[in-house]
């Protein structure tokens, strides 16, 4: 089975292409810049992306953020922006002198077969490292640490525990027993 993922984030395709590969379901890179809405949660960016996109159905979409307990989950739905303009070097200044250091990341996948929507969603708990750490990953892959090691020191496995994991396992399971 075959599967559309948009997305303009390589990195994000390979992470879903190798867990596609588990459920027999070859994931096909549709590179498309889509304005992606603002919104208070992620599943409601998520739908919302879904309905402009204007694709021709089957595909699917995910949208991920990072929330920091102690910045009352900044950046959140804004993960991406806050990203692009301030990057881990900014995140780390905003966290100078922070204890609680605790942060979770959340995915949002969004499915559409062009009459219905499905959402699956993963989380992981980790920290903000005080440092970015690591060279492999994208993102706050080395700035987001999960039993003492970032994303970014982990490589191959972090694809084993991340939330895009918990979320596509979710969503391939169920799309290999719908089809």
């Amino acid at each position: 089975m075959k599967v559309r993922f948009i997305t303009s984030n390589k990195g994000k395709f390979e992470e879903m292409k190798h867990i596609g590969e588990k459920y027999g379901i070859d994931v096909e890179w549709v590179s498309m810049e889509y304005l992606e809405p603002q919104g208070s949660s992620l599943e409601f960016v998520a739908r919302k992306s879904i309905e402009m996109i204007g694709a021709k159905p089957p595909f699917f979409i995910e949208d991920s953020g990072l929330f920091i307990e102690a910045l009352n989950g900044f950046p959140g739905v804004y993960s991406s922006y806050v990203f692009k303009t301030i990057g881990n070097e900014g995140i780390l200044k905003l966290m100078e002198g922070v204890e609680n250091r605790k942060a979770r990341f959340v995915c949002v996948i969004a499915y559409t077969d062009g009459n219905e929507m499905q959402i699956f969603t993963g989380e992981v708990e980790g920290e903000i490292a005080h440092e970015a750490r690591g060279e492999a990953g994208f993102g706050y892959d080395p700035i987001f640490e999960v039993s003492g090691r970032t994303f970014a020191e982990m490589g191959e496995e972090k694809n084993a525990v991340s939330h895009r994991r918990r979320a596509a396992e979710k969503f391939f399971s169920w799309l290999a027993k719908s089809f």
